[in-house]
């Protein structure tokens, strides 16, 4: 492959980026003093900085790169398309090839019947989209009033004011304005920091039986929607109890309202099947996809619709879409990426291989003394930092601390494992190989002896 290899000094590189470079959900003042880490290269799921160290990257970039980086494949379709139609649109009853193919195919991998896709540059965009779309097919059902959207605290949907808003992250809701009115959220299914003494299965219920007295709350004739991850990804990959998405499900039939799966974390493999839905036996009306579509190697994002919903559309002008929709080369890397995922059985590999071998692996994490819960489904994990596992304590000191201190650890260890608060999680690439997966834990491990080892020192690990 051909490298940058001969680029800045390390310490020039990250001054202009702290010159001119505002990063996302980061405090760029803090940022600018400590400097960037730089990263120069990647391959199969290992990333290289500017230093040259080699990084297993236990986060498949930001949940996305699914099959591995540096597949030549994925480029060389980029190329190809770029030098054919680099850019079109689809307004003005124009299509093109790769929208039309990349359609067919989501259409054919979606279940029941989800036929219909509608594009947008990524999972943010898609999730505005779902707003717009729900909104709209109410009113051309003559209920326009059932402009009512319910999502759950500590979700994450997206950043933009929409889909910020479906969102529930106070952090988030802190700044800008949101969230915008008519979009209600309910409590999370998070059993191991909310549930108390309750049994799991009871807990699920009861957070699930939020949504029926939110639609009785509001007024079944008000409320449009109900969004939801499968599993939470970014809110630290809560995996529900088994009694929670039936409950959903049922309360989302009784009372007619639409079911949206984002699918933007889960979907493409990640949970041991193609949707996280499928995993979950959940039937939506309308499903998000992003991430995992493309890989990562091109932005793209779509909603996948329902017949019903689809069909409603489709009788009125909808005045939205993107410039970006169905962008020809990221629709034909797209494509590409999920015939190398087809055909290479890497759905499989996650449902017969990586996946319980790293379940193995990931469960025994649960023996540290730092650990209450291991918790995994398919290749996505979190584990939860606690001063005391009998009790579920959180540490006395302010949520997030120990787990950036354990974040910290385990970049000087070479492995990317993402915190949210005292929650260590990872999501690989798919394509991630038993040994490796060896290598992953061995460093989450003497990552989390070290964490245990400063916070001791330090006097932090007190319970709350």
């Amino acid at each position: 492959m051909n490298m940058i290899t001969n680029h800045l000094p390390t310490a020039e590189l990250q001054a202009l980026d702290a010159a001119h470079h505002m990063h996302p959900f980061t405090e760029n003042e803090g940022l600018a003093k400590k400097g960037a880490r730089v990263i120069t290269r990647a391959k199969g799921v290992w990333i290289t900085d500017s230093e040259g160290h080699d990084i297993l990257d236990g986060m498949a970039g930001l949940w996305c790169v699914a099959i591995g980086y540096g597949r030549e494949e994925l480029a060389e379709v980029a190329a190809r398309q770029m030098r054919e139609l680099p850019f079109y649109n689809t307004f003005f009853q124009t299509t093109h090839v790769p929208a039309i193919a990349l359609a067919n195919k989501l259409a054919e991998l979606a279940p029941g019947d989800l036929n219909h896709v509608f594009f947008a540059g990524g999972g943010s965009e898609a999730n505005d989209t779902n707003i717009r779309m729900v909104r709209h097919y109410w009113a051309l059902k003559g209920q326009p009033e059932r402009n009512i959207l319910i999502s759950r605290k500590n979700a994450y949907h997206g950043s933009t004011v929409g889909s910020g808003s479906l969102g529930g992250m106070s952090g988030m809701h802190a700044q800008g304005g949101m969230p915008i009115p008519d979009i209600h959220h309910i409590n999370q299914p998070n059993w191991y920091a909310e549930g108390g003494d309750m049994d799991p299965g009871a807990f699920g219920l009861a957070r699930a039986r939020e949504l029926e007295e939110a639609i009785e709350r509001h007024g079944p004739d008000r409320v449009g929607a109900f969004i939801a991850e499968p599993i939470q990804g970014a809110g630290g990959v809560i995996i529900p109890p088994a009694t929670y998405w039936p409950e959903i499900q049922r309360i989302c039939d009784k009372y007619g309202i639409l079911l949206i799966a984002d699918e933007v974390i889960c979907g493409f493999g990640r949970t041991g099947n193609w949707f996280g839905s499928q995993t979950l036996g959940i039937k939506p009306h309308i499903m998000t996809v992003a991430k995992g579509l493309s890989s990562g190697y091109a932005p793209i994002g779509a909603s996948i619709v329902c017949d019903e919903v689809a069909q409603t559309i489709a009788r009125d002008e909808f005045n939205h879409g993107y410039t970006y929709s169905g962008h020809p080369v990221a629709a034909a890397v797209a494509l590409e990426n999920l015939r190398i995922i087809e055909e290479e059985g890497i759905v499989a590999h996650v449902r017969d291989v990586a996946g319980p071998y790293l379940k193995q692996k990931w469960e025994a994490l649960a023996e540290h003394p730092l650990v209450g819960e291991a918790s995994i489904s398919g290749l996505m994990g979190s584990i939860a930092l606690t001063p005391d596992k009998a009790s579920r304590a959180k540490f006395a000191g302010e949520e997030g601390t120990v787990g950036y201190i354990c974040r910290e650890r385990c970049f000087a260890n070479n492995l990317v494992m993402r915190h949210v608060g005292d929650r260590m999680i990872i999501a690989p690439p798919l394509v991630i190989t038993p040994a490796e997966i060896d290598t992953l834990v061995e460093r989450a491990r003497k990552s989390l002896d070290e964490t245990l080892e400063k916070i001791t020192a330090e006097g932090l690990l007190t319970a709350a």
